[in-house]
């Protein structure tokens, strides 16, 4: 295995806690996990070997992060199929495997540990480096595109909707102007001139200036909402009968997308005047974790990037219709 430094994936004890149900059934048939956001492999070792009866299946659009993910796993041997694919893809992937259905669907949204640590990325703002951003970056544009093509009123919205950044406006405009003399292509860049426009009592407080705008950046590369938006409903619809989708989400955005997405599928169509629910007219899943769970103190502490997991979970009760795409 490479040298390069593993991170302790967030919450990793209460997702595998949460998975297992799902992937341990009584009859003591092997179950199918789906990682759709694999990177470096942490939350599949630890199904591996917590669950002896799993399977896992990793999607990742970053080739580097499969490879790496491959020697961390090659010793489960078949137990593991590594895809290179994006996550919203699900369907097309079991499809390819011949899989109907599967038990467990796990998220761990936002960029990898791998991918903020090695500089060449362009993901972090701590050094300086090509602004690329792509989590495959053999596709696509990269971050230096978007601030080289957008229009004011383009890379306002990304920073305000992504970044959620108060001073959207003001760096837009500036970025435009500076952009007119000379492109952005690295890092140093951008940070030099977000250290320029935002004002400096806001650069002392809510963490690095550059904080927002990279993830904003990040976000509209690799269009994740809108993938997202795609690979819930896809991963619900994946799940067999006491199956369940489990998510970690790090951004507001995300956490109000899954959300929605769990409440649509969670929620009783029986009007509220109604003394009891018919049968078969229960909800096809249901709610296992109470609103959003929160990494504790002690986690935090030891790993700053849990400060803002929001986890969720549903398990599916009944399967009133086929899953789509298969007779």
């Amino acid at each position: 295995m490479s040298n390069r430094p593993l991170h302790d994936p967030v919450l990793l004890d209460r997702v595998v806690a949460l998975l297992r149900p799902a992937l341990e059934r009584e009859d003591g048939t092997d179950r199918v996990l789906v990682d759709c956001t694999l990177g470096l492999g942490g939350h599949t070792e630890a199904v591996l070997r917590r669950c002896p009866s799993a399977r896992v299946i990793g999607i990742d659009r970053d080739p580097a992060a499969l490879a790496l993910a491959g020697e961390r796993l090659a010793s489960f041997g078949e137990r593991f199929t590594g895809v290179h694919a994006v996550y919203d893809e699900i369907a097309e992937v079991l499809d390819d495997l011949g899989l109907a259905e599967v038990d467990g669907v796990l998220f761990d949204l936002g960029v990898s540990s791998m991918q903020l640590d090695v500089a060449e990325r362009g993901f972090a703002y701590a050094v300086d480096a090509p602004l690329d951003m792509r989590m495959d970056g053999s596709t696509g544009p990269t971050a230096a595109d978007v601030l080289n093509d957008y229009d004011v009123a383009a890379l306002a919205r990304v920073l305000r909707e992504y970044g959620e950044e108060k001073f959207a406006g003001k760096i837009a405009a500036a970025i435009v102007r500076r952009r007119a003399e000379t492109p952005f292509r690295t890092s140093a860049d951008l940070v030099e001139l977000l250290y320029a426009v935002i004002p400096a009592p806001a650069r002392r407080t809510g963490g690095h200036p550059a904080k927002r705008t990279f993830q904003a950046l990040r976000i509209e590369v690799n269009d994740e909402m809108a993938v997202l938006r795609r690979a819930m409903p896809a991963a619900i619809d994946a799940i067999s009968v006491g199956g369940r989708v489990v998510v970690e989400s790090y951004h507001s955005l995300e956490d109000r997308i899954v959300k929605r997405a769990f409440t649509e599928v969670t929620r009783s169509r029986v009007p509220d005047d109604l003394p009891f629910v018919p049968e078969g007219s229960e909800p096809p899943l249901r709610l296992i974790t109470r609103g959003a769970e929160q990494a504790d103190e002690v986690e935090i502490a030891a790993n700053p990037r849990a400060a803002s997991v929001r986890l969720r979970a549903v398990e599916r009760v009944h399967r009133s219709v086929p899953r789509r795409g298969v007779a």
